[in-house]
């Protein structure tokens, strides 16, 4: 395939064959974060209860790895569409020596602020000891997160959707066969409980890496990357951080808000924090193909807007927010259709699958208007307008959604707090929208 393919081929097939990789890798992934959860609540509720406590952690380390990867994506996709190779280049090697840094860092921090962090929301010992057993092997492989996600944006830059798919689906798949081997112990391996489920999820990340480099080594990337005589550019970097930086903090708020919200949930029962933690890996599973299709066509709208190739971007963006729409009316009839039954994969408590399939129902009445919010964010870091989608995600995650929850969580209890969710898409879809049209302007 030429290196030219993103702004020659009909946009329809071309957004197909961008996106079908990602869904199906991204799908995977999503169910090796469900199963993960499934086995670990095979060992106790107290074991999930630590699991959803250290989740937001987990999602602000891989916001960082994803946020700065969609950067380095953006710079490498726009240079290339405008035939700058060498600019190209020079991005992706500041990405990658900057991508082990943030690793390095990230591993000694959140190993270090675990045991405040788990005491702000639980004052359960035995929970408290399961998150750090758990927290503490899962962070020492952030070096390698780090690493497998630069890989992934830069193979996504270059239109090598298939190589990232494989390498995620041989990740995903370690881990799967992992869990319940390591967590329960079978053949020659021991018992090794929750610390078995951290240590399938990193040796599934290392896989992922291991698979990225045999393909560099088969087969080159149309970009060079080559530390040899590396030189810092403050330009470079600075281009990357740009986009980065806000798509990390998008990334990132997510963590917030599950914080808060736990805050307030906690008041009311424990047994609202583990609604919330089931619900936002179910949440994971049922947004990632729209996030799939939004990956996809990152390179595309970033290729053709360095391209100029304007009319294009205005199809690729209406073809993705109408897929996207179509995931979500799919989602929205599932959960609304079996919303108990769902939630009990995950415990065996009464009072916790009722409570779980109540807040399923309420949240899954915002789907579909996400859908314009999810696009239009993607799109603008596609393009590289990272501040403005940030301002989206900050309405989506912060700015509305906490004083909502708040609020209605004094007015309606914590059913409240579930409320809040459909009430800030609707919201946050009519503010993408006018961000979008005063920012893009072609």
């Amino acid at each position: 395939m030429n290196e030219t393919f993103m702004k020659e081929r009909p946009v329809f097939p071309l957004i197909m064959s961008m996106a079908l990789p990602m869904i199906v890798s991204m799908l995977v992934s999503s169910l090796y974060n469900i199963v993960d959860s499934f086995f670990v609540a095979q060992i106790s509720e107290d074991a999930m209860t630590a699991l959803s406590l250290v989740y937001p952690v987990q999602n602000l380390i891989n916001a960082l790895a994803i946020g700065f990867g969609v950067g380095i994506n953006a710079a490498i996709a726009f240079f290339l569409g405008a035939g700058e190779k060498a600019k190209a280049n020079r991005a992706a090697a500041h990405g990658f020596v900057l991508s082990a840094i943030h690793g390095a860092a990230a591993t000694g921090v959140s190993i270090l602020i675990m045991p405040a962090f788990l005491r702000m929301f639980t004052s359960s010992e035995t929970v408290l000891d399961l998150g750090l057993r758990y927290s503490n092997i899962a962070f020492s492989f952030s070096l390698v997160i780090m690493l497998g996600l630069f890989f992934e944006k830069v193979f996504q830059a270059v239109g090598w959707m298939k190589a990232t798919m494989v390498s995620l689906l041989g990740g995903c798949l370690t881990n799967i066969i992992l869990d319940p081997v390591l967590i329960f112990g079978i053949g020659i391996f021991p018992e090794m409980g929750i610390e078995g489920a951290a240590l399938a999820t990193g040796i599934g990340q290392v896989v992922t890496l291991v698979i990225y480099l045999a393909i560099c080594a088969v087969r080159p990337l149309p970009v060079k990357l080559s530390l040899k005589g590396f030189r810092w550019n403050g330009r470079t970097a600075a281009r990357l951080y740009s986009v980065g930086i806000p798509a990390s903090l998008s990334l990132a708020l997510p963590s917030l808000l599950i914080s808060c919200l736990n805050a307030l949930l906690a008041a009311y029962s424990q047994v609202y924090v583990v609604v919330l933690g089931i619900y936002y890996k179910l949440q994971t599973f049922l947004y990632l193909p729209a996030s799939g299709i939004v990956q996809g066509i990152r390179p595309i709208i970033g290729y053709n807007y360095g391209a100029r190739e304007y009319q294009r971007v205005k199809s690729i963006y209406r073809i993705t927010l109408l897929l996207s729409g179509l995931i979500m009316v799919f989602g929205t009839v599932i959960c609304m259709a079996a919303a108990e039954p769902i939630i009990g994969l995950f415990t065996e408590n009464p009072e916790t699958v009722q409570a779980g399939g109540a807040a399923l129902r309420i949240i899954s009445a915002g789907f579909i208007i996400s859908s314009v919010s999810v696009t239009t964010s993607g799109a603008l870091e596609g393009l590289g307008k990272g501040t403005q989608s940030l301002v989206i995600s900050l309405c989506r995650y912060t700015v509305v959604i906490l004083p909502a929850a708040f609020i209605l969580s004094r007015l309606f209890g914590a059913v409240g707090v579930f409320h809040a969710f459909w009430l800030t898409e609707a919201v946050t879809a009519a503010a993408a929208v006018i961000v979008y049209r005063r920012t893009v302007k072609l």
